[in-house]
């Protein structure tokens, strides 16, 4: 009985010590980015006040990184990446960057993350050489990762909804890119719960992996951010 108590605490203090580890890390990642995270929706058309957009016009952004998310069968965006093309726009459009920078993952025939972005930023009016696509974002650290070394970005603004943010934004001071966020959430997403109980793991995940920083599976040559972004489009 005395053996099987020993297992029984020590299994008990792992556990303990597994949990503080992972909702320690958690806590850190979202303490050390909560300050750069300089605009919310605040009304439900995506009008962002006069004082929000000068905050982020005199951060000389080079773009709005929009992170990619779920495009339907028929090709258009989900309401998720929807909500953040909206406000990319708008952010664009209001001066705040000259380029937008379109990551997502395009690794099969079938599924198009970014074409499915940029035509849609296309109809909204912003014009072909001003739009930037990473075909190869198929994770927020290597969309970061892609941002600093591929589109030699310095200093951009972050569109993606507030618990995404968090994550994205330690990455870029890994990489050495000044950057801020702006979140896209315009109402409750389905089963959101289940993204926060994920996006927890993701940032653990993360972490460990910017301590080492492996490269993404694919790299190649630059495509600075302030040329023309048709030569990355297909």
């Amino acid at each position: 009985m005395k053996l099987r108590k020993k297992i029984l605490l020590t299994l008990l203090a792992l556990v303990v010590i597994f949990a503080a580890a992972v909702f320690g890390v958690n806590g850190y990642v979202t303490s050390v980015t909560k300050d750069q995270i300089l605009c919310g929706v605040e009304t439900k058309d995506f009008t962002v006040s006069e004082g929000t957009l000068k905050a982020l016009k005199e951060k000389d952004a080079d773009c709005v990184l929009v992170l990619g998310a779920k495009v339907r069968k028929d090709g258009s965006p989900s309401y998720m990446l929807q909500d953040r093309l909206d406000l990319a726009i708008q952010l664009y459009k209001s001066g705040v960057a000259p380029k937008l920078l379109l990551s997502g993952d395009h690794g099969q025939t079938g599924y198009d993350e970014v074409n499915a972005m940029k035509t849609y930023a296309e109809n909204a009016g912003v014009p072909e050489e001003d739009l930037f696509l990473d075909h190869a974002g198929f994770s927020t650290y290597d969309s970061v990762y892609r941002a600093k070394e591929i589109f030699q970005v310095e200093k951009m603004i972050v569109v993606t909804q507030g618990y995404h943010l968090h994550r994205a934004l330690y990455g870029c001071g890994k990489m050495d890119i000044q950057a801020w966020g702006a979140a896209a959430d315009q109402m409750t997403y389905r089963k959101q719960w289940q993204r926060d109980l994920r996006e927890i793991a993701a940032r653990d995940k993360d972490f460990v992996k910017w301590l080492f920083k492996p490269e993404p599976m694919y790299l190649g040559d630059a495509v600075p951010i302030s040329g023309s972004g048709i030569v990355t489009q297909d």
